[in-house]
């Protein structure tokens, strides 16, 4: 199989608790042998992909903008869109897993896309999921911890996991 390509999702002005959960994330998707791929810009996607780069992975940003430098100084692939927040489905389509880390809409939007079109998220201090008076299974796979949160990304991008049942 090709190098995974694991997505990092999470707000861009974050607490610094999740700021360092993505770094370690981004670290430990690099260390995987992955491929991180997430928004671009700073908060939990530049942690991530501080941590990624600080491993010795590869990053990709996607931009809502069109304007490349734009990107936090970690991302060495910038993708330039101008579609604003509609970008979040490239991101979790390009992905064969997603780690949602905290977030505020923008990530419940990556989540709520993500599971649509099938592509498995796991969740470190995130949403959760409910249909209104229906006992449905969360379907975000919880992590405890960064270490966690990447071991079961990879296991879901390979396939070797399947994801809750929405």
């Amino acid at each position: 199989m090709k190098q995974p390509i694991i997505a990092v999702c999470g707000a861009g002005d974050a607490a610094a608790a999740s700021l360092q959960l993505a770094h370690e994330v981004g670290s430990r998707i690099a260390a995987a042998g992955a491929i991180m791929i997430c928004g671009g810009h700073g908060g939990v996607m530049q942690a991530a992909c501080a941590g990624a780069k600080a491993a010795g992975g590869l990053t990709i940003g996607v931009l809502p903008g069109t304007d490349r430098h734009a990107a936090n100084p970690f991302v060495d692939i910038p993708i330039v869109t101008g579609m604003g927040q509609a970008r979040n489905l490239i991101i979790v389509g390009t992905a064969q897993a997603v780690i949602a880390i905290g977030g505020e809409y923008g990530t419940l939007s990556e989540i709520a896309l993500a599971l649509k079109i099938g592509v498995p998220v796991v969740g470190l201090h995130t949403w959760q999921l409910a249909k209104a008076a229906q006992q449905v299974a969360d379907p975000i796979v919880r992590a405890g911890s960064a270490v966690e949160a990447v071991r079961l990304a990879m296991e879901l991008a390979r396939g070797s996991m399947l994801p809750l049942a929405t």
